[in-house]
């Protein structure tokens, strides 16, 4: 058996771009990968924080993402949360390859929301304007993936970073930086075409009447099932996509407290390969709302195109 491969973060990123990392997903999904197969995401309790266990397996490959988290890193100039990602023979269950996992976190989970939300945007005309919450490698990740996904169809617009401290906040190249708090937000969230909530927020960022009918929302910030960054109005409003119904139910509590509070109904959720294979077709003048918690699935599936 050769040696297993080891790529870095510098490595994982000039594997796989996030265009490829788009097209990855889409392929997958609309090859009949079933989300629902994924054992649910497992935490395990440490002494200075936890472990985070995602295990999924494929055809070719399985793989599972150890993810540490450790509350008193950010004090220590560290990282909260660490990865790394391991690859293993699908038949022989040998190890293949082992990935830095914070960078394969950065690259999928754009190119799932993209994913997701890509049919809705490409059916657009003109350049669309983008609202990010947030200043860590989400925001910058989404934005990125954006462009690169949309760009044989649309170029992208004006882009504006909501951020609670500019200084504090690492700036998206060519945006505008506002602070949450900025009186010029609310026309910001009325002109996007796409919102993106990249944040450690447990409490709504916005008011739901804010969002035009025809915009796009992406929500990305936590999966803890208390915490949330959308209203409940907003998922009201709109038609809500998740990666999978049973994993929403239990860990994206901007589903889980929407439906607490009637706002939502579990029979209106649509998973988002119904959007990717074409079932569902969302009414163009209702909001459509993307709930992404992070599934384990998607590690293995962009993992195997950064390989390839």
């Amino acid at each position: 058996m050769s040696a297993p491969r080891f790529l870095d973060a510098a490595a994982v990123r000039a594997a796989c771009d996030p265009a490829r990392a788009v097209e990855a997903v889409t392929a997958a999904l609309a090859g009949g990968l079933d989300p629902a197969a994924d054992p649910p995401r497992q935490a395990v309790p440490l002494r200075s924080g936890q472990f985070l266990l995602m295990p999924s397996e494929g055809g070719a490959h399985a793989g599972i993402k150890v993810a540490t988290v450790a509350p008193g890193n950010p004090g220590r100039g560290l990282p909260r949360v660490q990865a790394s990602y391991l690859v293993f023979d699908a038949t022989t269950l040998g190890l293949v390859a082992v990935l830095d996992g914070t960078a394969l976190t950065t690259l999928r989970t754009p190119a799932v929301s993209v994913a997701a939300v890509a049919s809705r945007l490409r059916a657009g005309t003109g350049p669309v304007a983008v609202a990010v919450f947030g200043a860590g490698p989400q925001a910058h990740g989404h934005v990125a993936t954006l462009a690169a996904a949309l760009a044989p169809f649309r170029p992208l617009g004006p882009v504006t970073q909501l951020v609670r401290d500019p200084a504090r906040a690492a700036p998206i190249g060519g945006a505008t930086t506002i602070t949450v708090d900025d009186p010029r937000i609310g026309d910001v969230l009325r002109g996007a075409d796409v919102v993106v909530c990249a944040t450690s927020a447990r409490t709504p960022l916005f008011d739901a009447d804010l969002i035009a009918g025809t915009a796009v929302v992406v929500a990305v910030g936590s999966h803890e099932p208390d915490a949330r960054e959308l209203p409940g109005a907003l998922l009201a409003r709109g038609t809500v996509v998740v990666e999978e119904v049973a994993t929403a139910l239990r860990e994206a509590g901007d589903v889980c407290l929407a439906v607490d509070e009637r706002a939502l109904r579990v029979a209106d959720l649509v998973p988002m390969r119904d959007l990717v294979t074409d079932r569902v077709r969302p009414a163009p003048d209702r909001p459509l709302v993307f709930k992404s918690v992070g599934m384990a699935w998607e590690d293995l599936v962009v993992a195997e195109a950064v390989l390839r």
